[in-house]
């Protein structure tokens, strides 16, 4: 017998959370670290991150564009589903958003976790989140069910594809053909990494990207990493990446943050100021992509995920060799590697 579908009535995006000001930063720094072994003096590196920018998280801002601009999207072809947004961290907050939802009568609602990738950090505890949100709430707080990680949907690819290829044509024309391509993503440890795919279908989506641009030769490097230099983490992390390339005698390199969805801090500071003040020393002339935002064929991917759910369809569209996630996460999946 089929499985009946919930008549989903409503959109929440999950996303990271940020600060809107510097009385914001401690406290949201300390939500995100609580239970991590994340050394104090590495914590007030970030603060001073935050202080470039005021104490304003970019990441907030560009969760508003692509709220409006998905709810364009759904006003114009459907399904007319009302959004709203909950962060882990920061308001609004999930047990916030889910109080809402329930209060404007909403029972089924899809989720849309600001990631593409499956890992602990950026599905699994999205979903405990939820679930402790759920349960804060009570017994009528609507029912979520998430949509499925996109690394390598045919919408993902195409954006990230379009966004290196413009980053590429700001090099000069007879230097492109021996400029390098590297893609980042943030790095975890490499114990969460072992339980997870994240890393696979990072280099999956690389190569897809890379493959639709002509580039056979491409790196995938890691930044933003936070834990004690005891504990290992997936690397080479891309100021090494630099440091190795620019002594090949290379000239020119692209960096593709694929692993991020938003030009948000860990962008705008480990690329476009750590990354290009190391660049800037060993005389490389570097160039970083664009990451997804607003691009008009991302916020169609997003539709075309609610479509595939609210309309029960078999189909689940993917390109290269990885198969599709699946759109329930199996129980054990997504450790956070963690001793336990």
């Amino acid at each position: 017998m089929p499985e009946i579908l919930p008549s989903y009535d409503a959109l929440l995006i999950v996303s990271f959370g940020g600060p809107e000001g510097m009385d914001d930063v401690l406290p949201f720094l300390e939500n995100v670290l609580r239970g991590k072994n994340v050394p104090h003096e590495r914590m007030l590196e970030v603060v001073e991150h935050y202080r470039r920018f005021g104490g304003v998280s970019p990441l907030n801002a560009q969760n508003r564009a692509l709220i409006a601009a998905l709810e364009a999207q759904l006003q114009e072809h459907g399904p007319r589903l009302p959004i709203y947004w909950g962060n882990r961290n920061w308001h609004p907050l999930l047990p916030d958003a889910l109080r809402q939802m329930r209060d404007d009568g909403v029972k089924n609602a899809l989720a849309f976790f600001i990631s593409a990738y499956s890992s602990y950090s950026g599905c699994r505890q999205y979903r405990e989140n939820i679930a402790a949100a759920q349960a804060e709430v009570g017994a009528d707080a609507p029912r979520i069910d998430k949509l499925r990680a996109f690394f390598n949907h045919p919408g993902f690819i195409e954006v990230m594809a379009d966004r290196a290829g413009t980053a590429f044509a700001e090099i000069p024309v007879e230097r492109r053909e021996a400029a390098r391509l590297v893609f980042t993503a943030h790095s975890i440890p490499t114990a969460m990494a072992a339980g997870c795919r994240y890393e696979a279908q990072l280099r999956e989506a690389s190569r897809l990207v890379a493959e639709r641009l002509g580039r056979p030769r491409w790196d995938l490097a890691f930044q933003s990493r936070s834990g004690p230099p005891s504990q290992p983490w997936l690397d080479p992390d891309i100021r090494d990446w630099l440091v190795a390339t620019a002594a090949e005698g290379v000239r020119d390199v692209v960096i593709v943050p694929i692993g991020f969805i938003s030009d948000h801090v860990e962008v705008i500071y480990d690329l476009d100021t750590e990354a290009r003040q190391t660049c800037e020393t060993l005389g490389l002339h570097m160039v970083r992509a664009a990451t997804a935002g607003t691009h008009p064929r991302f916020i169609q991917m997003i539709r075309e995920l609610i479509v595939e759910r609210t309309s029960g369809s078999q189909e689940r569209p993917t390109i290269g060799k990885l198969a599709a996630c699946p759109d329930e996460c199996p129980a054990e999946c997504c450790p956070s590697g963690r001793p336990k």
